[in-house]
């Protein structure tokens, strides 16, 4: 079984695997869209998370690190992941596209976990499960401007810390890993939150 990380997961593996490669799947698009009222905002002020969308355009891509897990662990991955996205998200099978990186880039990546020297030849596309957010489960946020968005993620904190460390972590880890990828949606609101962040610092 494999499991694709989209999100805090391509940082934040809290699980065994054997594997794990750098890649992309296609027709979806990453989206701060979900609420987060129990890793990084609460009932009372819910943070911002990313989701999936199907995309109108069937070559999007979204960028990620697929995980191999061995047969013997499944059950208590699966239950695991059940258990941390518990806010509104649910299992499904896409097909994943495992990248070659360049040499400079797999030793980035290589230095910092994502993947291993023996992860970096061509292999095939092949089926894993992602989790993802519909758009009627009761934390779906909807379509907010990139403003709306970071002024909720700017102040929200949660038991697994606050919101802009997860955007943060989240920009960080995408440009490691394949650093010639844009996501506009992602970098956008990143720039947006930082100058929130400018203007609180100057103002204490």
């Amino acid at each position: 079984m494999w499991v694709f990380g989209y999100g805090s997961l391509i940082w934040k593996v809290d699980f065994p695997y054997e594997r794990k490669l750098v890649g992309y799947i296609k027709g979806y698009i990453r989206r701060f869209y979900q609420k987060s009222t129990d890793h990084r905002g609460v009932p009372s002020k819910p943070g911002r998370v990313v989701t999936l969308l199907a995309s109108n355009n069937p070559d999007d891509q979204v960028w990620g690190v697929a995980y191999k897990i061995a047969t013997e662990d499944i059950d208590s991955v699966v239950n695991h992941l059940d258990f941390r996205e518990k806010g509104g998200y649910e299992r499904k099978k896409v097909l994943f596209y495992p990248c070659n990186p360049t040499a400079e880039n797999a030793n980035n990546s290589s230095r910092l976990g994502l993947i291993s020297s023996a992860d970096q030849e061509e292999e095939k596309p092949f089926q894993l499960t992602i989790y993802i957010g519909h758009e009627d489960n009761p934390n779906f946020a909807g379509a907010e401007d990139i403003e709306t968005i970071a002024s909720h993620i700017i102040d929200a904190h949660g038991p697994s810390g606050a919101n802009t460390e997860y955007l943060y972590k989240l920009s960080s880890a995408m440009r490691t890993i394949m650093p010639g990828v844009i996501d506009d949606h992602l970098f956008g609101l990143e720039a947006a939150v930082r100058r929130l962040d400018d203007d609180k610092n100057n103002d204490s």
